[in-house]
């Protein structure tokens, strides 16, 4: 009963939310971004309560609880709802509706376009809804102007970018002359925000009360914002006392600043250099046993998608469907945006310098990221509430695990790579005070931006981009390390309980999907 009610859940979910759906893999829902009404949305909240009205008399278990989770956390946030705040939530599922089926390929040429054809026919009326539903009295200036930047690179990611995804001439003229109108709509749109910015005069600021809602509610952790922070400055203190020794000096970011000097000397010859860590990476997991591959998996190292280079100024990844049998997946190199000036590249470059490619390489790829997602979707036995529903204090939390398992095993060779280690997980750190400081209205931006540079590695360009990440994903940044450090917990219990290796361990909770931590802790310790 209870896994049938759940698999009607999980039926409702996609029918209303398919571009989630087709994100994972749900081959039915390639066709539509779905409603974007105010009207879909408030159907939307109700029809949640009465789903979490449904399923909380079931029988406790994970998965149950998991849906739980996922519900509890949305109707947190229907006081401060994104779909009237936030551009992103428009344009961003369009970028990735239209690209990511053809970096997946799971149909043919001839259906993906097809597809495709069927989804640019309603960006029009996506915009024209978020037109709509946008609010100036929600909205904050600076969110707004963030999503701009993204969705100024629209007509070109339509008709320059996406048709070179289509090997065949006749198909892509299909394309191009369906992206047009396309195209204009996302002209349109990137003038309405244009305006929206400068009648916009709502907070970006989430609030202490909501924020601790997310945190309990949706990533069932047992403390709010105020412990998180308190959590952030204690493992800072920690790992500065560290760097400062590493340097052998108090002032250790001078000494990181030097190992910056030691940077890759193009955009592309840092994706090479990437490249060439991930190898690296993977070689050591074999040596070491720590994980199990799964057959066919295979990380690609590539430049980041150009319309995420406006807002993404570090690296990312895209795992692959974790509904379908793919396990190739997407290493994203943060390049810069196309008019970016010597002086932003040179910022860029100097943040993945030498010291700091090994670490980032296996958070990215292995085990980190990739080889996560890659495990998760080779998972046949659990409910595939487990494969659609992640919460990046697990999924983030597990790749900054990675980087620390593999100091473990010497990975890291010379001082400069471990302190490139180092000041990550630092770095990670900071990101749990700031984000906190900010939601909660104890830092403005600029304080933030001033003690990322001061208080990290970064540069004063990537600073930048990465505050206004902040604002904009509330709760997101701190999960790194919070995650990390949960999972340590969660992986000392396992072994002293003698339950089983630790590469055990690792194939057991990363194959659990990326579970709020309280119930993978439940999972990995075998109380489902």
């Amino acid at each position: 009963m209870t896994t049938d009610t759940l698999t009607s859940f999980l039926t409702w979910y996609f029918d209303h939310h398919p571009a989630h759906a087709a994100q994972v893999g749900s081959l039915p829902h390639y066709s539509t971004f779905g409603d974007f009404s105010a009207s879909a949305f408030e159907q939307r909240a109700r029809e949640k309560g009465a789903w979490l009205a449904r399923l909380e008399p079931l029988p406790k278990s994970v998965d149950r609880d998991l849906a739980l989770s996922v519900l509890r956390g949305a109707l947190a946030v229907e006081a401060w709802p994104s779909w009237r705040r936030d551009p992103h939530e428009y344009s961003g599922m369009v970028f990735f509706g239209l690209l990511s089926p053809f970096l997946h390929r799971l149909l043919p040429e001839a259906e993906l376009v097809a597809c495709a054809v069927a989804k640019l026919r309603e960006v029009p009326s996506v915009f024209a809804a978020a037109e709509a539903n946008l609010d100036a009295s929600l909205a904050s200036p600076l969110v707004v102007r963030r999503a701009m930047e993204q969705v100024r690179t629209g007509r070109s990611f339509l008709l320059d970018a996406l048709p070179l995804e289509v090997s065949s001439p006749a198909l892509r003229a299909q394309l191009v002359e369906s992206a047009v109108p396309a195209a204009e709509a996302f002209d349109r749109y990137a003038a309405f925000l244009q305006d929206l910015a400068v009648r916009a005069s709502g907070d970006w600021r989430m609030g202490e009360k909501l924020y601790s809602a997310v945190l309990q509610d949706k990533e069932l952790l047992g403390y709010g914002a105020p412990e998180l922070h308190q959590r952030g400055q204690d493992a800072y203190a920690s790992l500065e006392a560290e760097l400062i020794e590493l340097a052998g000096s108090p002032d250790w970011r001078s000494v990181m600043s030097s190992l910056q000097d030691d940077h890759p000397p193009t955009l592309e010859a840092m994706r090479a250099e990437y490249e060439a860590e991930t190898r690296r990476a993977r070689a050591a997991l074999v040596e070491h046993s720590l994980v199990t591959l799964p057959d066919g998996e295979e990380c690609s190292v590539v430049p980041s998608l150009p319309f995420q280079r406006p807002i993404m100024s570090v690296a990312s990844y895209l795992g692959p469907p974790p509904l379908t049998s793919l396990r190739t997946g997407y290493f994203f190199v943060p390049f810069t945006p196309d008019n970016a000036t010597d002086e932003q590249i040179t910022h860029r470059l100097r943040t993945n310098a030498r010291s700091q490619l090994p670490t980032i390489s296996v958070h990215e790829a292995y085990p980190g990221h990739h080889w996560h997602s890659a495990w998760v979707a080779a998972q046949g036995s659990a409910h595939p509430l487990r494969k659609v529903f992640r919460t990046s204090y697990f999924s983030e939390g597990w790749a900054l695990y990675a980087e620390k398992l593999l100091r473990s095993v010497g990975y890291y060779t010379t001082r400069c790579a471990l302190m490139g280690h180092v000041e990550a997980r630092l770095f990670r750190a900071a990101r749990m005070i700031v984000d906190t400081a900010l939601h909660c209205g104890d830092m403005t931006p600029d304080e933030a931006e001033s003690f990322m540079v001061s208080r990290t590695a970064l540069t004063p360009g990537t600073a930048v981009g990465e505050v206004k990440r902040y604002c904009a994903w509330p709760t997101q940044a701190p999960s790194y390390l919070t995650g990390a450090l949960e999972i340590d917990l969660i992986r000392d219990e396992y072994l002293a309980a003698g339950l089983g290796s630790l590469r055990d361990f690792h194939d057991r909770i990363a194959g659990s999907g990326a579970l709020p931590l309280g119930l993978a802790r439940r999972v990995a310790l075998g109380e489902e």
